[in-house]
């Protein structure tokens, strides 16, 4: 079965990569040291919002590697390491989707398919993602599997199960020489 017509594969590789982008790739909303906390997780930027935390900021940013900087010496800092690599991925597929966008006629002589490599791109960055989300010490589904024993709340893999879903439909393309 064909999900998309061959044609339309490369703009639909560029469109999901940049999709990609924007959609969390996990979200963890839970108690934690009196207050709440939301993690919006990002491929490439980390948001952490707080609520009657004391002496936290209310709101912080980070990327994968200054999280993982910041994590040093804990039990998170294997989480975020999985993240950084799985970024790093996505990075890859990110400056190939734009030189994709700017030069098709070269990316579509390549000897691989721009699409396929697209496609499983964005399914191993989505795989990190989800192995990382397992790692982080919360509760994943309401299922506690982190290597801290989890915090109370709910996280969800939101965008790595999409970024999957997408990088699959692209590796399942069929391309017309």
């Amino acid at each position: 079965m064909v999900w998309v017509r061959s044609e339309y594969a490369g703009e639909l590789a560029v469109v999901s990569t940049w999709v990609t982008a924007l959609l969390p790739w996990n979200i963890f909303y839970g108690a934690v040291a009196g207050g709440t906390v939301l993690f919006v997780r990002f491929p490439l930027l980390q948001i952490r919002y707080t609520f009657g935390v004391p002496l936290v900021r209310a709101t912080s940013f980070a990327t994968p590697v200054s999280a993982y900087l910041f994590q040093a010496g804990t039990s998170v800092q294997v989480a975020y390491g999985v993240w950084m690599l799985g970024a790093a991925i996505y990075l890859v597929a990110l400056a190939i989707s734009v030189y994709y966008y700017r030069e098709q006629e070269r990316v579509e002589a390549w000897s691989v398919d721009p699409v396929s490599l697209l496609g499983g791109l964005l399914v191993a960055s989505g795989l990190l993602f989800v192995v990382a989300s397992l790692l982080f010490p919360e509760t994943f589904f309401g299922l506690s599997f982190g290597v801290g024993g989890g915090f109370a709340g709910v996280s969800l893999p939101v965008g790595a199960l999409v970024q999957l879903l997408l990088g699959g439909v692209l590796l399942r393309a069929e391309r017309v020489s």
